[in-house]
């Protein structure tokens, strides 16, 4: 049941993966056929169509990371959007400095706000016919009143931080710094040649012909490199007329994944307090069921925001199934145990990992902060369910319901009372170190154990004297 659960959940990602990246209906090329076309150029183009919001990452990185590794010439991005908030503007703009190749915003309709930052972190900006860019006061937003003024002195602060953040990016593609200064800090006055293009008091919004007027000596466009119909004009322009123009589409399920990651420590701590009771229930049953679907999840949000690749989950099944060989066919080998409980360490922490091709497969620092954090929070969570689990759950009927009755292949209460009580006094052989727990073979039977004395090496001879749950209670036997 198990690899089936999984089947389905692989395949739902491809599908995911899939329908996300789609070549214009004028090319019926993938990334992998395009060089055998008559023009190798290829152009990824990525959508912003709606307010800059934390599921709007995830379209986007993902979008840049299949530029980088198809190799793309050329990427752009499709604007139109009222802004957003200024944390994951930042992101966007840091997921954006990764694409080495030339990067264009096309201006559609609009680029208010947070727009007008992400549109700066590009080389270029072109625009639409009677398409506006600007406005980009930082303001808060009151519930249910929409936008509001920010306090003078908190306005202050934050518009010398996103101005610095955004003036780096405007000198780096040589971009006029004081218009968009002008658009950010309403106490800019623009001027220039002589006409006074943003009086003091007012921020700056400007119009696809304001935005292209040049000025200076020798003469520059104020924003705009030039104003074209459509986006297929600007390609033309552009000097792409023959490339292969590949759509990254908004895949539908991004707010879905917003909520999974911002719960992903919970799903992780779910998934592997699930696990902990499966391998200490019979059979297959209701823990191993939530650890299946929780831990999907878990690795599901990664997928759909593009933090990992679908590899790491055949990593984290291979960690299980070392780990599940360790405690019931090898017991005491340590090695396998060792290996599994390595690699589901390293594909949870890597699910999480926000690598781009091209670049160092060892993560960095900055990028494990945030698998780091959920695996710490995981861990706590975990360790107090199972503390809250063994002081209370043996206690109740719901015990009893999910050992005896939910779990595939188990016996009833009474007859497994009565396989206990015939093997007290049994002796047999440690096969693995009791530290108390562990394993020791009664003739030809392996049974987990443990001991109420101090620790005992592999190979000592004990003698079953009781019972603790479904362990049973050892002490050693004398020579």
């Amino acid at each position: 049941m198990k690899l089936r659960v999984m089947g389905w959940f692989l395949l739902s990602l491809l599908a995911i993966r899939f329908s996300g990246v789609a070549p214009t209906p004028a090319s019926a090329a993938t990334p992998d056929d395009a060089a055998l076309v008559a023009a190798p150029q290829r152009v990824y183009v990525v959508p912003i169509r709606d307010d800059i919001m934390p599921p709007m990452t995830y379209v986007i990185r993902r979008g840049v990371k299949e530029a980088m590794e198809a190799k793309a010439d050329l990427l752009v991005l499709d604007m139109d959007t009222n802004g957003g908030r200024v944390d994951v503007t930042e992101e966007i703009i840091g997921i954006l400095s990764k694409f080495n190749g030339p990067t264009v915003t096309f201006v559609n309709r609009k680029a208010f706000s947070a727009g007008a930052f992400i549109a700066v972190s590009t080389e270029k900006i072109y625009m639409a016919e009677e398409a506006v860019i600007g406005a980009a006061a930082p303001m808060i937003m009151v519930p249910g009143g929409g936008p509001a003024e920010l306090p003078a002195s908190v306005e202050a602060k934050m518009t010398s931080g996103i101005k610095a953040l955004i003036r780096a990016k405007a000198e780096r593609h040589g971009h006029n710094v004081e218009v968009i200064e002008a658009m950010i800090d309403r106490n800019k006055e623009l001027i220039l040649d002589g006409t006074v293009i943003n009086p003091k008091g007012q921020i700056l919004t400007l119009t696809s012909s304001e935005a292209s007027k040049a000025y200076g000596n020798p003469p520059k466009p104020l924003l705009s490199a030039g104003t074209v119909v459509s986006l297929d004009a600007l390609l033309i322009e552009l000097g792409y007329a023959g490339a292969t123009r590949f759509e990254v589409r908004p895949t539908g399920v991004e707010q879905l994944a917003f909520w999974l990651n911002a719960i992903s420590p919970v799903l992780l701590a779910l998934g592997l307090l699930g696990v902990y009771m499966e391998f200490k229930t019979p059979g297959f049953g209701v823990p191993g069921i939530i650890a299946i679907v929780a831990l999907s999840l878990y690795f599901l949000g990664g997928y759909v925001a593009g933090l990992s690749g679908i590899e790491w989950i055949a990593v984290f099944a291979l960690g299980v199934v070392l780990i599940a060989l360790e405690l019931f066919l090898f017991p005491g080998t340590l090695a396998l145990g060792l290996a599994g409980s390595g690699l589901v360490l390293l594909s949870l922490i890597m699910a999480a990992a926000d690598l781009y091709p091209g670049m160092p497969a060892v993560p960095t620092l900055p990028q494990l902060q945030l698998p780091l954090r959920n695996l710490v929070l995981a861990a706590g969570l975990t360790a107090l369910g199972v503390w809250v689990l063994g002081m209370i759950l043996p206690r109740t009927p719901a015990y009893h319901q999910l050992v005896s009755q939910t779990a595939s292949g188990t016996v009833t209460d009474r007859q497994r009372d009565k396989s206990q009580s015939s093997q007290v006094g049994l002796e047999g052989v440690a096969v693995s170190v009791l530290r108390p727990g562990g394993k020791a073979q009664f003739g030809d039977q392996i049974l987990d154990v443990i001991t109420q004395g101090p620790m005992l090496t592999p190979g000592t001879r004990v003698r079953i004297v009781g019972h603790s749950a479904r362990e049973a209670v050892v002490e050693p036997v004398g020579p």
